[in-house]
């Protein structure tokens, strides 16, 4: 079993038929190429790390077929989780890669976390599934990429700063950067 499966509760085993042509929550992207964008980024953040480049991204893209279902986008993104793990498993504290500033692989790890919790979350509101990011999860994210964020729950606060709603009476946000970059 994989640990993409176990973090996304198993719920995207029952709905790999439905239609993921649909919008992924209030994204322009489907949930499909959302979950293609998953991929894309958990490979780019794999590469960075493996390469280390200290001004840019590697002009790398990932491309998944359009013929490809919805389970094997699934499984795209599975491995290109797999490849950014692998790439933390060997990375010393003190490597530093390309993310708009020098970023440390605890950095990466929680663009990572991040992607993977936000545009799961996009994902579950186009096909009308009831999820929300873990607050253990979100806390963490915030600490580490959004620490100016609002106290109080912590997957609320992630999905407010990421303006993806509400947040007792605050403006949406409409845009928003996290900083992952950390100077030696």
């Amino acid at each position: 079993m994989s640990r993409l499966r176990a973090f996304a509760g198993f719920w995207w085993d029952f709905v790999v038929g439905e239609d993921w042509t649909v919008a992924a929550g209030s994204l322009e992207w489907t949930c499909w190429q959302t979950a293609v964008h998953i991929g894309h980024d958990l490979l780019a953040y794999a590469g960075q790390l493996a390469a280390q480049p200290a001004d840019a991204y590697l002009p790398i893209d990932l491309t998944v077929r359009p013929s490809a279902s919805p389970a094997e986008a699934l499984q795209v993104v599975t491995a290109c989780g797999g490849l950014l793990s692998s790439a933390l498993a060997t990375a010393t504290p003190a490597l530093r890669a390309w993310h708009w500033g020098p970023c440390d692989p605890e950095g990466f790890a929680a663009m990572g976390v991040a992607e993977t919790l936000l545009h799961t979350y996009d994902i579950a509101q186009g096909l009308s599934v009831d999820w929300l990011p873990p607050a253990p999860l979100s806390a963490a994210v915030l600490n580490r990429l959004l620490p100016t964020a609002p106290p109080g729950d912590p997957t609320q606060a992630l999905l407010w700063s990421t303006g993806r709603g509400e947040l007792n009476g605050l403006p949406r946000q409409t845009t928003w950067r996290w900083e992952a970059a950390r100077p030696d």
